[in-house]
């Protein structure tokens, strides 16, 4: 049986596994003193932490080939595992090309040029490529998501999942653990995300009430969903909204990306976001007058969907913040009792926005949905005003008050929600109705603010209407 040098490290931090691990080769009889310094030239300590100068890594493999196969007799399997985490950092960090050219030389000289390999298997989430780093390279086995063999291999399939909570005595949490974790088509499988399936039935053993999360996701960090959502134009976030609302987008992907490529369309983001799990496939359709098949591409389960809700509301809340025409028009408006004006911002944001964010929420959950989303932008649009949220007034609970830097202005908004867009008119007539009969101004005028203003703002996905009275 050939002997095993391991390679790898976590996506997370890129730590990768060192010479150490066989540390027996320092004291081998069957190596000879000048192989021993060698060997013992690999570790290098600095501050207590093993460092490498670059020409001793390039040929570091190589050269633990060789005395691993003078120490047992066999020639060496190599196993690099998530080859491309140091690619990946070094594309979000600014040196990619160095990296590049160090991994280049590194896997020639383990891989191509070592008459003490056995074979060697790598994996990663960006498919073998041969215009990046392994130039020379050229027999490879590849075997991707999309491929059947091995398919079983990528994580757990149901079976296993139940048997697994079975075991725990847990299997009442077996639908928590299917809408988080399931949903990925690896060839022609259905698979868990094992990371997450493990890490959540520890957590259930200690506490079987225990809610899930994405422990896969928050491990490894959303830089790729991150530079995606920047980079969305209207037609993306349309097709966004149709991945949060659970449906289906259509995409011809590349599966021989390199790191150096990906962003230089949003189609090649698509790519990147399917091959590192963020969306997964339920079909193929072959596209007309033409050999080619594009993916039917869905978000897999609940722990990614949260992520990509997560992200797209960070991004909505920046754009929204950075663009100081819309706030001061804004605020303005609202000042004025200009409901066109107020209006008209408003819908321009509602344009730019996911409006499915909410969508697995009942309608009285929407309310609060729009509740919240005005509320940010109120605070952001004005930051001298003193704004209360579900504050105690009247004969009731507000929506939202305002106290503007005039001591005799005063603001009231009712939100609401509306099914259907034809109804806004109503709904904002009657967000008007509750705050009067409610006297929801009422806190504002023992203030001695006399001069009040009342808005009842409906919403219906993306628009809204705006009603305002002066009390």
């Amino acid at each position: 049986m050939a002997h095993s040098v391991w390679t790898g490290g976590s996506r997370h931090t890129g730590r990768a596994a060192l010479p150490h691990k066989n540390i027996h080769l320092a004291d081998s009889d069957r190596l000879t003193q000048i192989e021993k310094e060698q060997y013992k030239g690999l570790m290098i300590l600095k501050n207590g932490k093993l460092v490498f100068d670059k020409d001793k890594l390039v040929s570091s493999l190589q050269l633990l080939s060789q005395l691993l196969y003078k120490h047992y007799g066999q020639k060496t399997v190599i196993l690099i595992d998530e080859y491309d985490v140091p690619l990946d950092k070094a594309f979000q960090n600014g040196y990619y090309k160095e990296m590049v050219s160090l991994i280049r030389a590194l896997f020639g000289q383990a891989l191509k040029t070592n008459e003490f390999l056995q074979f060697a298997v790598l994996t990663g989430c960006l498919r073998v490529s041969k215009e990046s780093i392994f130039t020379g390279l050229n027999n490879f086995e590849i075997n991707s998501i999309v491929d059947i063999d091995h398919d079983e291999q990528f994580g757990f399939t149901d079976d296993e999942v139940r048997k697994l909570l079975s075991d725990y005595d847990r299997i009442e949490r077996y639908p928590d653990v299917k809408e988080w974790y399931d949903g990925y088509r690896f060839g022609n499988a259905d698979i868990y995300c094992p990371w997450d399936v493990i890490n959540f039935a520890k957590k259930l053993l200690s506490d079987k009430d225990a809610r899930p999360s994405a422990f896969w996701i928050n491990s490894s960090g959303n830089d790729m969903v991150k530079c995606f959502i920047d980079k969305a134009d209207q037609t993306t976030r349309d097709e966004l909204e149709k991945l949060v609302a659970g449906e289906a987008i259509e995409k011809l992907l590349r599966l021989d990306l390199t790191y150096d490529e990906i962003d230089k369309t949003i189609d090649n983001l698509w790519s990147v976001l399917f091959t590192t799990g963020y969306l997964t496939k339920v079909g193929e359709v072959k596209l007309p007058d033409s050999e080619s098949y594009a993916y039917k591409l869905v978000i897999p389960n609940k722990a990614v969907r949260e992520v990509f809700v997560l992200q797209i509301q960070e991004w909505f809340k920046a754009v929204v913040a950075n663009d100081n025409d819309i706030m001061k028009l804004l605020s303005e408006a609202i000042l004025e009792k200009d409901d066109a004006q107020i209006q008209r911002q408003l819908n321009i944001v509602m344009g730019r926005m996911i409006s499915v964010l909410d969508t697995k929420a009942p309608d009285d959950m929407k309310e609060n949905f729009y509740h919240g989303l005005l509320l940010g932008l109120l605070r952001g649009s004005n930051p001298d005003w003193l704004i209360k949220s579900n504050r105690e007034s009247g004969d009731g609970f507000s929506d939202i008050l305002i106290k503007p830097e005039d001591p005799d202005a005063g603001i009231v908004i009712e939100v609401k929600y509306s099914k259907e867009i034809k109804e806004l008119d109503k709904a904002c007539e009657a967000a008007v109705t509750q705050i009067k009969e409610k006297r929801y101004d009422e806190a504002l005028k023992d203030e001695g603010r006399c001069d009040i203003l009342a808005y009842g703002i409906a919403f219906s996905r993306k628009r809204c209407k705006v009603v305002g009275e002066r009390l």
